[in-house]
């Protein structure tokens, strides 16, 4: 038996009821509709347009203007990597090509074994230790300073080998 549109988003159901009629609220729905599946699919974004009236085209403008929204999942673990000016001068360019190489992706892909995605940011706020990334994964966020290729290169590693074990 196929699951119904309405069986399928019944966890975004109450934060549909609580906003609806709500003027401005489009973006704290998308940003718990996101919080709950991981991102923004073609399918929430239509179910969320049928049940507050809202165009799709309007829907889209809106997650596609603002970086914190994904029209596609992401991997299990995400790279924040960071691109701010202390960063920057620390040579995070060349970190993020390491990852990059290490990874056969760029800025905004996940692997093909969705382990991994990859997002550039303008900066993590961990100045002092550039340059800096952050793993986020369903369960908590990792910061990683003071980044060299080496080092990046183990913590891949390292978390690709916790991810099989």
């Amino acid at each position: 038996m196929t699951e119904t549109r309405s069986e399928a988003f019944k966890e975004l159901q109450p934060v549909l009821d609580q906003y609806a009629g709500v003027k401005g609220s489009l973006i704290t729905i998308l940003q718990k509709a996101q919080a709950i599946y991981g991102y923004l699919s073609k399918d929430c974004i239509n179910y969320i347009s049928e049940q507050t009236g809202i165009k799709p085209a309007k829907i889209y403008g809106v997650a596609t203007f603002y970086a914190q929204f994904r029209l596609e999942p992401i991997g299990k673990n995400l790279l924040m990597m960071c691109q701010g000016t202390a960063c920057h001068v620390n040579g995070s360019e060349n970190i993020y090509e390491t990852v990059s190489e290490e990874l056969g992706i760029v800025d905004g892909e996940t692997t093909e074994d969705n382990l991994f995605t990859i997002n550039n940011v303008a900066c993590l706020g961990c100045c002092s230790l550039a340059p800096v990334m952050m793993v986020r994964t369903s369960e908590s966020d990792e910061v990683y300073g003071n980044l060299t290729k080496d080092s990046v290169r183990s913590i891949l590693k390292e978390i690709r080998n916790n991810s099989e074990a």
